[in-house]
């Protein structure tokens, strides 16, 4: 099968819907498709070599955060000749509904397109204003895809369509098997704690965890928390735990794996516009306990606290008692951890591959073109 992935975000600056479509694109690749991916970068940015770059791309905010993405006549020329040339089986397009490299794809082609919605959003201004506008170009898609029930809800209360819930993926095995790093392991007097995340982003909730640090240092006095991520935290906003705080900057994906592998536990305190979850299920595949704000997505990845330990969004002072009761109860913590490892293999890409796949074969009946003649509904129940 050929199959065209439209990503509408750079590969200049990735993040999880581009890790997405890079796993999803490779999964597919292992089992013999042809695939090529469009997507926004740099001419001077490393990318594999099954995706077609459409130059630079603009930083948006969008949903509490910046999405640098891909628009006007330029990128529209490029979109177009790269639909001719690839007569894709399928085309699969990310984020149908942002501004970027998706929409005009939608707008430009016809016949067997799937659509997968990542986004979450509660109320937007944006969308109920775009809602009527793009019932139209949305009738195109024939197979629409949700990460996540809180995506899907996004997709039902804005735009009036349904979607078959799939979640992201995770290569469980190469978390399970990172193995560990001993400058990351802790020990009972010594604890390790871990954060993922943009440090610049406020919806990632690091100053949440930093407020409840001087509560987990007065129980553990000799805890470690290991910050992972791109931007910057000002020293003032550590204040009088800096000393407790290591800032790792970027890691690689080995790197993180080893990270959430060697830690005593996995804390994400995010505050809002998560529709899925997907450091999660690494850290689950990866064996570390997890404390988790109480956002939907993350209830459902944690099955309502079955397989880690849930806090009210933004109360500090919860996340503190949170982390003290998993750090003073290893054994229990250990025993959580187990359990998120057993539970995750419903993420590992095989088996999202596979759904995929199905969602595809429903739809594939030729190459994707210009001939406006055929529309085919876009509701998948």
């Amino acid at each position: 099968m050929r199959i065209g992935i439209v990503c509408p975000y750079s590969f200049d600056v990735p993040g999880g819907v581009q890790f997405h479509i890079r796993d999803l694109a490779g999964a597919l690749i292992e089992r013999d498709h042809e695939v090529s991916v469009l997507a926004p970068a740099d001419s001077d940015t490393p990318v594999a070599e099954y995706i077609v770059t459409t130059g630079r791309s603009v930083p948006v905010h969008y949903n509490g955060s910046v999405a640098r993405l891909a628009f006007g006549p330029l990128a529209a020329r490029r979109t177009r000749r790269w639909l001719s040339e690839g007569r894709f089986n399928v085309l699969h397009i990310h984020e149908p509904m942002s501004p970027s490299l998706g929409l005009l794809a939608l707008w430009i082609a016809d016949g067997p397109i799937v659509a997968t919605f990542h986004s979450a959003q509660t109320r937007s201004r944006a969308l109920a204003v775009a809602g009527p506008l793009m019932r139209s170009p949305l009738e195109k898609i024939r197979g629409a895809i949700a990460v996540s029930e809180d995506a899907r809800r996004t997709l039902v209360d804005h735009l009036g369509g349904d979607a078959v819930i799939i979640p992201n993926g995770v290569y469980v095995d190469a978390f399970a098997q990172a193995g560990t790093r001993d400058e990351w392991k802790g020990s009972p007097q010594h604890p390790t704690i871990a954060f993922l995340g943009r440090l610049d982003e406020p919806r990632k909730g690091l100053d949440v965890l930093l407020r409840a640090l001087p509560a987990i240092r007065a129980a553990f006095p000799g805890v470690r928390v290991l910050v992972a991520g791109r931007g910057e935290v000002a020293t003032k906003t550590l204040g009088d735990s800096a000393a407790a705080v290591e800032i790792l900057g970027p890691v690689t994906d080995e790197d993180k794996g080893k990270l959430l592998a060697s830690v005593d536990l996995y804390v994400a305190p995010h505050t809002g516009g998560e529709s899925f979850g997907i450091v999660l299920v690494e850290a689950m595949s990866a064996g570390a306990g997890v404390v988790a704000s109480d956002l939907g997505a993350f209830r459902r990845v944690l099955d309502d606290g079955a397989l880690g330990t849930l806090f009210p969004v933004g109360n500090s002072d919860a996340l503190a008692r949170a982390v003290i009761v998993r750090l003073d109860d290893m054994a229990g913590t250990r025993a959580l951890a187990a359990a998120a490892a057993q539970a995750v293999v419903r993420y590992d890409w095989p088996a999202v591959t596979s759904r995929i796949l199905a969602v595809y074969e429903t739809v594939a009946v030729g190459p994707v073109g210009e001939d406006r003649s055929t529309r085919g509904p876009w509701r998948l129940r």
